[in-house]
């Protein structure tokens, strides 16, 4: 399984970073965008169009692995394993030019175990990668987590939903924790997972988010060492081995019940 993974990593590779090309080309020209489940719920032609060209290209790569994608596509193939995507992560910075987004492609088998990922960073051209069993790596080059343990200079990410529900709900968290950590990033969720795995992050936490935002960046990170406890894709909960008790006990301190599942086994529908 690992020798198999490592030989279709760089196909995946090879496809991220020629879509994160094409957003870049386009980034300035955009002209169709319209909102999905709320206002803050942005999406762009360039979008749909970069999850046309990954779709495309992995249907004809593997044919029997089924699909899942942000903007719509979906198909159960034969294999048991199934391709996550979120085409564009970000697409609100993408729009407005302020802030980073991403390019995710995740694989997992037939229970939702991860076994594949990738999340590529046009801007940066940083592309991050992982396979089961096979380590963390940023353009080629190991990675692991921040070995740091004092929660009150560490840098946490979060990451959430931008509904009005969701905003409410994070609201007393992000309150609560601000004067116990030594600072916040809130960036796209494929990236937060990722800048775990690089060490640029001792932890932090997505909440309201899809399957798709976080698919490839959980592997990738607990590839690199990083914690992971996830119920699904609503709730994760990330750090660093020594920053980690601290962390948990901030989060449940303000009302966040932490996911008792580790590492990426985790089974998400």
């Amino acid at each position: 399984m690992g020798d198999q993974l490592s030989a279709q990593l760089p196909v995946v590779v090879d496809l991220a970073e020629t879509v994160g090309a094409m957003q870049l080309a386009r980034r300035g020209s955009v002209v169709a965008t319209e909102a999905k489940a709320h206002a803050n719920d942005l999406v762009s032609e360039v979008d749909r169009a970069s999850e046309r060209v990954i779709v495309d290209a992995l249907t004809a790569a593997f044919p029997d692995d089924g699909l899942l994608g942000e903007e719509g596509a979906s198909s159960t193939g034969s294999s048991g394993r199934r391709w996550v995507i979120d085409p564009l992560d970000g697409t609100r910075d993408y729009l407005s030019g302020c802030g980073q987004w991403a390019v995710s492609i995740g694989l997992e088998d037939a229970d939702g175990t991860p076994l594949l990922g990738v999340v590529h960073d046009p801007v940066n051209r940083e592309t991050f990668t992982g396979v089961r069993g096979g380590g963390a790596h940023l353009n080629g080059a190991p990675i692991t987590a921040s070995t740091h343990g004092d929660l009150g200079s560490s840098l946490i990410g979060f990451c959430y939903s931008t509904s009005p529900e969701w905003k409410r709900r994070m609201a007393p968290v992000l309150g609560g924790l601000l004067t116990v950590v030594g600072d916040q990033r809130k960036v796209p969720a494929a990236l937060h997972l990722v800048y775990q795995a690089a060490g640029r992050m001792e932890g932090g936490l997505t909440m309201g988010t899809a399957l798709w935002d976080v698919a490839a960046g959980w592997l990738i990170a607990a590839e690199a060492g990083v914690r992971v406890a996830a119920t699904g894709p609503d709730v994760v909960v990330t750090g660093c081995p020594a920053v980690w008790p601290s962390l948990v006990a901030a989060l449940e301190s303000v009302g966040v019940d932490v996911p008792t599942s580790g590492g990426c086994e985790m089974s998400v529908g």
